[in-house]
């Protein structure tokens, strides 16, 4: 005999079980990641460090070009300006305001960040459709390629790349990390749709005999995009702590007036002993950032995937 007590518990569970009927799988990932902690962790620092990039002309009390305190510079006893009035960081080795030059780094660090992973995702999701659209010596090429890039450490090929060319600049950093995030994209939207192939959606458009591009561009590619969307902020995680290795190495834009965080901890190597903190904020931010996009991303991928809900 079921007891009253059991009876609503056993109610309570069906309830539980049964709160995402009828609700589409948007909503039901909105109503997760709302109450999910991580998520919102890492969506507020995605939010703040934005709104800091965006609104960082305004932010920036000096000129990050501007070597005003020069005037408190010793190379010879290795001393910098400190913090003081006005200059709540100080300043650098050459007499510029660190607070200035560390917000409107952020800045360049997102335009990087955001505009390779754009390229990277474009570039993938070309390759991906003519692999999972085509199949056969199509796929078999364009994979062989993939797996070429794939076989290589993501940062060694960015290098390679950015070696190439002749004067590094903040361009070069883009294309370089961009070309590295490529076959990412490819292998997963491929992998999607050869999944959305034996959909009976597919199978009942193609048995009504529409055309091989209507399926692929209408029923195919909009159901696959889903899961590559997600790990494009995965994605931009990396591309913010490749293309801030690049910079460090001496490979990103050479004129040090434009301020960029990989930059700054470059320019810091020689001095790093007894003024650590040159290093420390900038660091600190990229890897604060790089975790808020790869919180806010692995929610997301757990929101939206059936299978890891839970």
């Amino acid at each position: 005999m079921v007891t009253p007590t059991r009876k609503k518990d056993r109610i309570d569970k069906l309830a539980e079980a049964g709160s995402d009927a009828g609700v589409s799988l948007a909503a039901s990932a909105w109503r997760t990641l709302r109450r999910s902690p991580v998520f919102l962790t890492g969506a507020g620092i995605i939010t703040l460090f934005v709104l800091v990039s965006i609104l960082s002309p305004w932010l920036a009390p000096h000129d990050p070009s501007d070597p005003m305190l020069i005037d408190q510079v010793v190379k010879a006893r290795n001393e910098i300006p400190p913090p003081q009035d006005g200059h709540p960081l100080g300043g650098d080795l050459q007499g510029r305001d660190f607070l200035s030059r560390m917000l409107i780094g952020s800045q360049q660090t997102l335009i990087v960040g955001v505009l390779a992973t754009l390229i990277g995702l474009a570039g993938g999701l070309t390759l991906g459709t003519l692999a999972g659209a085509f199949g056969g010596w199509v796929d078999s090429v364009v994979m062989r390629i993939v797996d070429v890039m794939l076989s290589l450490p993501s940062l060694l090929l960015a290098f390679s790349i950015s070696a190439l060319f002749a004067r590094p600049n903040q361009y070069t950093v883009i294309v370089a990390v961009a070309v590295v995030q490529i076959p990412v994209f490819a292998r997963l939207l491929r992998g999607s749709m050869l999944a959305q192939r034996s959909s009976d959606h597919v199978l009942a458009a193609t048995a009504l005999g529409v055309k091989p591009g209507a399926i692929v561009f209408r029923h195919m590619l909009p159901n696959s995009l889903g899961p590559v969307i997600v790990q494009s902020t995965l994605v931009l995680a990396t591309a913010i702590i490749d293309a801030a290795a690049l910079s460090f190495l001496g490979l990103g834009n050479p004129d040090d007036r434009i301020p960029e965080w990989g930059q700054m901890l470059g320019d810091v190597q020689n001095v790093f002993d007894t003024h650590p903190q040159l290093a420390f904020w900038p660091a600190g931010c990229i890897i604060v950032v790089a975790l808020g996009f790869t919180l806010m991303g692995e929610t997301l991928r757990e929101a939206l995937d059936p299978k890891s809900r839970r």
